[in-house]
C-alpha cells in the first residue's frame, strides 16, 4: 500500500543556509527574516548638525569688523566681531565715578570727623559760653539797677540777648557731642549700600562693554554670514538684524529621515546603520539611531528619526555638509 508525503515538511534544500542562533527574526518588506547586520530598510534623508547656533550679539550696536567668513573653522571664544564701543565706553565710566563718589562718602562716614573738626566745634562751644556768662553778668547789673535808672525795654533786651546766648550754649554743646560721637550708624549702612548699588551698575556695564567683543560660542564651522561691517545689529529688535552667523561643528552631525508609519517597526533606538552620501555613493559611514521623535507627522504619514554619524576625525566638513541628501540602510539586530 503506497503512503501519500501530502502535508509534509520539505528538507531544506542543500544550498540553503541554517538559521543560527544569533539571526534576528526581524521580517524585511518580504517578510522574509533578515540576518544580523543586513539592511531591513533603507530610506532617503539629509545630513543635519545636532547642534546648529545662531551667533547673536549681546547688546546692540554697529558692527565694525568681522573676523570670518563661510567655511571659517573657528575655536571656542574666538573673537567673531566688533561692536562700536563708545556709548558703553562713556556709561562704563560714568559707572565708576559713582562708585568712587559713594566710596569717599562711605569712607567720611565711617571713620568719623578729623580730629581739627572737634577742636573746632569745641572752640565754638567755649566762645559761646564766655558770650553767655557776658550777658548774663549784664543782665544781672541791670535787674539790680533801681527802675528808674535804666528803661523797661533796655532791661528786657539785656534779659533777652543773655536767654538766647543760654540757648546757643546748649545747641553748641549738643553738637560738639555729636562731633565726638560721630556719624549714626544708620547713615553708614546707607552709604554702604549706595556702594553696593554703583558697583552693580559699573558690573553691569562692564558687562555690556566686554560683549561688544562677540565671541564663539563654542569650536565649530562658520556656515552662513548675515551679517557685514556697517550693519546695526539688535538682539531684541523684530525690524533689525540679530544674528551675525550661524555656525556648527560639523564632526556632531545626524541625518533627518522621515520613516513612514509602516516602516516604523523595524526601526528601534541604538539601530546600527550605514550611510552612503549620494554625491560620494562608494564611501560609507558608520550611524547610529539616536532617537525617534515623540510625535508623528500626520501630512506625511511617517515619523521623523534622527541617526548619529560616525565621522572620521580627518574628514570633518569634507564630504558630510549640512543639507546633503544621504541613503540610509537600518541593519537587523
Amino acid at each position: 500500500m503506497a503512503f501519500s508525503n501530502r502535508g509534509a515538511v520539505p528538507p531544506p534544500a542543500a544550498n540553503s543556509p541554517a538559521t543560527s542562533p544569533g539571526t534576528a527574526t526581524i521580517p524585511d518588506s518580504s517578510g522574509i527574516p533578515a540576518a544580523s547586520g543586513q539592511a531591513v530598510l533603507e530610506s532617503k534623508g539629509y545630513i543635519i548638525p545636532v547642534h546648529q547656533i545662531q551667533v547673536s550679539p549681546k547688546v546692540s550696536g554697529m558692527v565694525v569688523k568681522l573676523n570670518f567668513q563661510e567655511g571659517d573653522k573657528v575655536e571656542k571664544d574666538a573673537v567673531l566681531a566688533e561692536l562700536e564701543t563708545i556709548d558703553y565706553e562713556a556709561d562704563r565710566n560714568r559707572c565708576r565715578g559713582g562708585l568712587d563718589a559713594s566710596w569717599q562718602k562711605f569712607l567720611e562716614l565711617w571713620t568719623g570727623n578729623r580730629p581739627d573738626e572737634i577742636k573746632q566745634a569745641k572752640a565754638d562751644l567755649e566762645e559761646a559760653r564766655a558770650n553767655r556768662d557776658q550777658l548774663f553778668l549784664d543782665w544781672k547789673r541791670s535787674y539790680n539797677l533801681p527802675k528808674t535808672a535804666m528803661a523797661t525795654r533796655e532791661y528786657e533786651m539785656a534779659e533777652s540777648a543773655y536767654k538766647a546766648a543760654d540757648r546757643r550754649v546748649v545747641r553748641m554743646d549738643a553738637a560738639y557731642a555729636l562731633m565726638l560721637e560721630g556719624a549714626r550708624q544708620e547713615r553708614i549702612i546707607l552709604a554702604w549700600a549706595e556702594i553696593e548699588q554703583a558697583a552693580a551698575e559699573l558690573t553691569k556695564a562692564q558687562w555690556r562693554l566686554d560683549n561688544c567683543k562677540v565671541r564663539a560660542p563654542l569650536s565649530g564651522t562658520i556656515l552662513t554670514k548675515k551679517a557685514e561691517e556697517g550693519n546695526i545689529v539688535n538682539p531684541v529688535a523684530f525690524n533689525i538684524s540679530a544674528s551675525l552667523c550661524e555656525m556648527a561643528n560639523l564632526a556632531d552631525i545626524e541625518v533627518d529621515l522621515n520613516i513612514q508609519e509602516r516602516d516604523i517597526a523595524v526601526v528601534f533606538k541604538g539601530q546600527h546603520c550605514v550611510i552612503r552620501p549620494e554625491a560620494f555613493p562608494k564611501r560609507e559611514y558608520k550611524g547610529q539611531v539616536s532617537r525617534l521623535m515623540p510625535i508623528a507627522d500626520r501630512a506625511k504619514g511617517a515619523v521623523p528619526v534622527r541617526v548619529k554619524v560616525q565621522v572620521p576625525a580627518d574628514e570633518e566638513g569634507k564630504y558630510l555638509k549640512p543639507e546633503m541628501s544621504v541613503l540610509v540602510s537600518f541593519l537587523a539586530k
